[in-house]
């Protein structure tokens, strides 16, 4: 069944590891979850020989065991919980998975932006029913939140912090309350939350001032920080999990070598430092230079090595998608990069060699091409 969908949610493409593992599950479960915390954690998480299982469950999140733990915690109480941090710090992902564990069903969210309005949480009507038979159940169309509480599941809220404040207000009372009115109605007007509903919302920390939390909000919510991956290796293992899954999903035949993957990460290690030290906005990358850029730069490498390459990573494509991907500004970002390529890429390429040197003509020429 994921074969014939462009991205598959969780519970579609994790479906056999999910039934096995709620197949051998005995654990206590809160409300009416599918799977008990210590399972949710294994499948979020990955199993080790210790857990004495018959078979291995992958890992699929990378990051501290804690922030699972707190998530589930919080989720198995009657707070939201709400995942923040930069972006490409993995937060819908996690989210995704929490909900995939726990309700089998991932897909009920609520995309956070300046258009979003309180019908987007709570309810609108099918006017052409209205006008035929008047306000009634049968003619409202219920938000994914709303159909996460008739349903007793997770329903998700994306990019809190871009949705205005009385879109935010319209949560409190379904977090506090756990009921939402249709006073249009004057039979059934109530909607009521069953147990196991609850809310993962997720906010971009970089997202601070556009429309800050009320402090009424943020007690209703239990805050887990997603803090940006540091470690080298967490980082190999994020970006090797996501480009596999990349060419499984389009066919791809195509090996990713070591050394390309260590001049990549590398390099977003040392633009990361140069935006740390710099003095101004004009001296930093547009770009969050955050682990999911890195996935998107090595996506666009491969992409471009098997339709307009020879089907071989090379060093000089790696080099010219980062350029393309990283250089959104014209002419402020350009120059940053130019500078980290004569200052940074050129020594190393003449001091350690190997795929630096095709590195730093293929970064001169995309350069030079955007100009």
């Amino acid at each position: 069944m994921s074969d014939d969908m462009l991205r598959a949610p969780a519970e579609v493409k994790y479906a056999e590891e999910l039934d096995w593992l709620e197949s051998i599950d005995d654990g206590p479960k809160p409300f009416s979850w599918r799977l008990s915390p210590r399972m949710i954690r294994l499948f979020i998480l990955g199993s080790e020989r210790s857990d004495g299982l018959d078979r291995e469950i992958s890992q699929k999140w990378f990051g501290d065991r804690s922030f699972v733990e707190r998530s589930i915690v919080t989720l198995a109480s009657d707070r939201g919980l709400l995942l923040i941090g930069d972006p490409g710090t993995g937060k819908s992902w996690l989210a995704e998975l929490l909900s995939a564990a726990i309700s089998r069903n991932s897909t009920l969210v609520v995309q956070g932006t300046a258009g979003t309005t309180e019908d987007h949480i709570k309810y609108s009507w099918n006017v052409s029913m209205v006008i035929a038979k008047g306000q009634s159940r049968e003619s409202m169309i219920p938000s994914p939140i709303m159909t996460a509480m008739e349903n007793g599941v997770i329903g998700r809220f994306e990019e809190l912090t871009r949705s205005t404040s009385d879109v935010q207000d319209a949560l409190i009372s379904i977090l506090s309350e756990k009921y939402v009115s249709i006073p249009e109605l004057d039979d059934d007007n109530i909607v009521f939350a069953q147990p196991g509903f609850s809310i993962i919302a997720t906010a971009n920390s970089r997202d601070r001032g556009v429309n800050d939390l009320s402090s009424a909000l943020k007690r209703r919510f239990n805050f887990v920080r997603i803090p940006v991956v540091t470690n080298k290796k967490s980082e190999a293992e994020i970006v090797r999990f996501r480009t596999e899954e990349l060419l499984r999903r389009h066919r791809i035949e195509l090996d990713l070598p070591p050394t390309l993957l260590d001049i990549l990460l590398q390099s977003f290690a040392d633009l990361r430092t140069a935006a740390a030290s710099a003095t101004s906005d004009d001296e930093k990358l547009e770009s969050a230079l955050s682990t999911a850029e890195q996935i998107g730069v090595l996506e666009d490498a491969i992409l471009h090595s098997h339709f307009f390459g020879d089907r071989v990573l090379r060093a000089q494509t790696l080099a010219g998608s980062l350029v393309g991907s990283l250089a959104r500004r014209s002419p402020e970002d350009l120059a940053i990069l130019n500078k980290y390529w004569h200052g940074v890429v050129e020594p190393r390429s003449k001091k350690d060699g190997g795929e630096w040197p095709e590195f730093l003509e293929g970064g001169r020429e995309a350069i030079a091409t955007l100009s």
